[in-house]
């Protein structure tokens, strides 16, 4: 056999397949249901401008009632209690709807009357999963910036 081979059983291989999508899945799962946090105060960055990257404020915190939400694009951002901003993709997960208002405390979709709770999970179906989380940044400034 040539050292510069390397060869792998079968069953090396599946096992090794399996390990890599137990990580992967792992690392895609790390940060669901976290709150997405706001940019510190004690980050000593200026907090009035963009998250690095640059980019365009979706909203201001202003915008965003306590108790409620607003659909801007394809981004629904609510806040729950008062300075905790969470985000959402605006497409129903029962039949991919585009939802149509936040409004008498959830999020509501006008095809089939699915509602979601202000933190994106199923509050009335037919949709069963929660909404997809969206990653937002919230600047000092009053801005609220996408990823």
């Amino acid at each position: 056999m040539n050292n510069n081979q390397f060869h792998l059983t079968r069953q090396q291989f599946i096992v090794a397949a399996g390990l890599g999508a137990v990580a992967a899945g792992t690392a895609a799962c790390s940060g669901y249901g976290q709150q997405p946090s706001a940019a510190g105060a004690d980050s000593g960055a200026d907090q009035s401008a963009p998250p690095s990257g640059g980019g365009t404020p979706i909203a201001a915190t202003a915008e965003v009632p306590i108790g409620s939400g607003v659909i801007v694009d394809d981004i629904v951002v609510t806040q729950p209690r008062k300075g905790v901003f969470q985000a959402f993709s605006a497409v129903c997960t029962h039949a991919g709807c585009t939802l149509a208002d936040v409004s008498g405390g959830t999020i509501n979709c006008r095809c089939h009357g699915s509602k979601f709770n202000l933190d994106g999970t199923v509050a009335n179906g037919p949709a069963s999963r929660p909404l997809e989380v969206r990653s937002i940044t919230v600047g000092g400034g009053g801005n609220i910036f996408a990823g």
